[in-house]
């Protein structure tokens, strides 16, 4: 019912900036939480930030200060401004749309790479 098409992704080097950009179609309730979620090797998956439809946001220490999230809502775009990247940050990235009220149903992107490296 719901697609996520996520964008942005690529190689940068320490201290660059990346936005990410996930779009989604299909049957969209009319109000739901958009987020972002990375998994690195080796490493569960971890959210890094989350936005509700009515601006509330959220995110993970580790990003707080470099990481922006924001999204058109008429759209059904949600972004993800990252700045100072660090290796650290070398992670694919995932959309994510759910219901602001419910915990399910849950949809995800396909997942965008990101690496940072000299």
């Amino acid at each position: 019912q719901v697609q996520l098409v996520e964008s942005g992704g690529g190689l940068v080097q320490p201290g660059g900036s990346l936005r990410l950009s996930c779009a989604a179609s299909g049957s969209i309730f009319s109000t739901y939480t958009m987020g972002w979620y990375r998994q690195a090797p080796g490493k569960e998956r971890e959210l890094v930030a989350a936005i509700t439809s009515g601006g509330s946001t959220r995110s993970a220490d580790s990003v707080k200060g470099r990481f922006t999230i924001s999204r058109v809502y008429a759209k059904n775009t949600v972004y993800l401004q990252m700045n100072s990247l660090k290796p650290g940050d070398t992670a694919v990235y995932y959309c994510n749309l759910r219901p602001d009220w419910q915990a399910r149903p849950v949809y995800w992107g396909q997942g965008t790479q990101v690496t940072v490296t000299s």
